[in-house]
């Protein structure tokens, strides 16, 4: 498995791109567009797949 992590594609809040790492913290991210400060945080794996 990989140990760096994917930046996010966009923002959450707006949907807009332009986005930077904060100094807020690990996984923290700057929306430069709605001047958001937002965390992406990978909490863990479904018991199961879910059955689509």
């Amino acid at each position: 498995m990989s140990e760096t992590r994917s930046a996010p594609l966009y923002c959450p809040y707006c949907g807009e791109e332009d986005l930077r790492p904060s100094e807020a913290g690990h996984g923290a991210w700057e929306c430069h567009a709605c001047a958001r400060v937002f965390t992406v945080k990978f909490t863990g794996l479904l018991r199961e797949a879910v059955a689509r």
